[in-house]
């Protein structure tokens, strides 16, 4: 199994019997009477900056961006299949997109089908909101 590198090891108490829990005197709740596995360990705050109103502008468009990617992918998928594009390469359209694209047949199908319901909202929805 794949171990993330964000897990830490726990350790017991026996591993762990020299170290003292450290005590920070503006925190009343903390005692050193309390859980000797536990320590209390600082950590400054860092300022993120607000986005400029540039970068929220490219922040927007590169998020339509990507959400027309899947939009297009979707329906080109959708064309290749209905047509039958892939008949000169591939006995089957979900042999093509794995071969092709590396594609599982669900990751295919699903691409199909979010195009779909963009088509559906587009329909539906005030276009500024969707294609803004």
């Amino acid at each position: 199994m794949n171990n993330s590198p964000h897990k830490r090891k726990k350790s017991n108490s026996s591993s762990s019997s020299n170290l003292k829990p450290a005590v920070n005197s503006n925190s009343p709740n903390i005692s050193p009477q309390g859980n000797q596995d536990f320590v209390t360990i600082e950590v400054a705050a860092v300022e993120v900056p607000e986005l400029t109103e540039e970068e929220e502008r490219d922040r927007l468009h590169l998020e339509r961006k990507v959400e027309r990617a899947f939009f297009e992918a979707g329906k080109a998928l959708m064309e290749l299949r209905d047509r039958r594009l892939y008949r000169s390469t591939h006995r089957t359209f979900e042999e093509y997109c794995r071969d092709r694209f590396g594609h599982s047949r669900r990751q295919s199908y699903l691409l199909m089908d979010a195009a779909v319901v963009f088509d559906n909202l587009a329909e539906k929805c005030d276009p500024m909101v969707i294609y803004t």
